[in-house]
């Protein structure tokens, strides 16, 4: 049987500092839910690294520029937050067996969010409730203490955030599907990201969760010896809780963002009505029938038809389209119906995107990816103009009724026996395959495209009208080529005639020692 391929250490799945330290953040539980722990832990998390990031930059102004250090502009000048004394980890630390632990986070907390006004109402302020155990949560300090000590500031920043983002990711598995609302998994990130290459301009999600398309954006570019200025990043997110993981995933990260929220969502009130994005990614829930599209009947957002009340898959695609830029492109994860669904005038609307040139690429996923569903997943690319364009260094050519169609239901290998990951190698094949076919032209590509019976196929317009405008990739990958095996049928059959008897011979030699020695005991067989 083969062997699954070895874990990939950067999908965050087999990092083994992170993963000791979860679980033995995971042992201080006890009976507490997940969805009510991650809070208490990540607002920790959060609260240790704004504080090593004041005293770092406490020390530096005591050594260079004594008379600012009690100046908090000469902290903002560095995206540093403003951290009071009684706030700061040091003296949470000190305190840390005392009996009234909980209500001094809590007041540190209050503290930092009075100090730093883009951190109003997004700390966690329920250290002091009777359902956390004091000596639990000394311990918990205690534990979170001793990441990154004795590190650089820019090594145990790095630390902290991979900390952070690596118990987001296991939260959101203990939590299941509750979890996958604002979790997406890494390595579907980090393959919307490598496909899209948000190197310079406007990144925008619509429904950003916890922030984790920023996270691996930002890691993109710096990845590629690209500056952090060049990107600007801007999200919504309607879930109150969801928001603020994602304020402090980002600070975490010394990420600067424009994030809003508001209870009614992208749709009904769009925070951000005038952005035209360079990128977007995207992971909107599934398939969501009550998203209030009855009210919404006649939004200038639906350039290619009137999305059903039942669904809000093409509301989103069409919400995506119309906050692009003129040369933007979005990568959006949508389940598998999406690709074929005739029900509602959803055909018609996938039709008029298609003769529209708004598909630039489709993805069938591989199952298992997500912790919130177990339905299959794709991936649409969307690009506002296929004729021509800059990705990175690289001009695109004129990709006008073509869309490519790649297959990956095969990919990826088992973290556990429930969910799957894709690896480094998956995401290199796939984004690679897809920058070959938008980027070759005659004389600019060493490797040019091909397509691969099984895995990829770059159809016209024509072959998807042929198959009633349905975009599920096996339509047209076809199947994988056989193995190649030139030897003449007799010759091969006269070779497996011999080893077969060969095998028989084996085996008579075998029985005839096996009855030998039973004889030897006694027994006639």
């Amino acid at each position: 049987m083969p062997q699954p391929p070895a874990p990939q250490p950067n999908n965050g799945a087999h990092l083994g500092y992170e993963a000791e330290l979860f679980k033995a953040a995971d042992k201080l539980r006890g009976n507490m839910e997940p969805s009510d722990y991650k809070h208490v832990v990540l607002g920790l998390i959060f609260l240790k690294h704004i504080s090593d990031r004041f005293e770092a930059r406490r020390r530096e102004l005591a050594a260079e520029y004594p008379e600012g250090v009690e100046d908090p502009d000469e902290y903002a000048a560095e995206n540093v937050f403003w951290v009071p004394q009684a706030a700061r980890w040091s003296h949470l630390q000190a305190n840390a067996k005392q009996p009234t632990i909980g209500k001094q986070i809590d007041e540190a907390m209050l503290a930092i969010e009075q100090e730093n006004a883009s951190l109003k109402g997004v700390l966690p302020k329920e250290y002091a409730r009777p359902a956390l155990n004091a000596v639990m949560l000394g311990e918990l300090i205690d534990l979170i203490s001793n990441i990154a000590l004795g590190q650089a500031q820019d090594a145990a920043r790095d630390v902290l955030g991979r900390v952070y983002e690596y118990f987001l990711g296991q939260f959101a598995g203990s939590e299941g599907r509750r979890g996958g609302e604002f979790y997406t998994p890494r390595s579907v990130v980090r393959l919307l990201v490598e496909m899209l290459q948000p190197y310079k301009g406007r990144v925008y999600d619509p429904c950003c969760g916890s922030g984790g398309m920023f996270v691996q954006s930002e890691k993109f570019v710096k990845d590629h010896q690209g500056r952090i200025g060049d990107i600007a990043i801007y999200g919504q997110e309607s879930n109150y809780t969801t928001w603020r993981l994602c304020k402090m995933n980002l600070a975490v990260r010394g990420i600067d963002a424009d994030i809003r929220w508001n209870s009614e969502g992208s749709f009904h009130k769009d925070e951000l009505p005038d952005l035209r994005a360079d990128f977007i990614l995207a992971n909107p829930p599934f398939n969501i029938s009550d998203w209030g599209g009855d009210r919404l009947r006649e939004d200038v957002r639906w350039k290619f038809g009137i999305p059903p009340t039942s669904n809000a898959n093409y509301a989103w695609l069409q919400h995506i389209w119309h906050h692009l830029s003129p040369t933007g492109t979005a990568g959006v994860v949508l389940a598998n119906g999406s690709m074929s669904s005739q029900q509602s005038g959803e055909g018609e609307i996938r039709k008029a995107m298609i003769e529209g040139d708004a598909i630039d690429c489709m993805i069938a996923l591989p199952g298992q990816l997500f912790y919130s569903t177990q339905i299959p997943a794709c991936l649409w690319f969307l690009a506002k103009d296929k004729s021509n364009g800059i990705a990175r260094h690289k001009k695109l050519r004129d990709r006008r009724g073509e869309i490519l169609f790649i297959d990956a239901r095969k990919l990826g290998y088992m973290v556990d026996r429930t969910r799957r990951e894709l690896s480094d190698k998956d995401i290199a094949q796939i984004a690679d395959t897809y920058h070959r076919w938008r980027e070759c032209r005659e004389g600019f590509e060493t490797r040019p495209y091909e397509d691969v019976p099984g895995f990829c196929k770059s159809a016209s317009l024509e072959e998807i009208r042929g198959h009633n405008y349905v975009l599920t990739p096996g339509r047209y990958v076809g199947a994988a080529a056989a193995e190649e095996d030139d030897v003449p049928f007799a010759e091969r059959m006269a070779e497996l005639s011999a080893k077969l008897g060969e095998q028989f011979k084996e085996s008579a030699k075998l029985e005839a020692a096996i009855r030998e020695n039973l004889r030897g005991l006694g027994y006639e067989v």
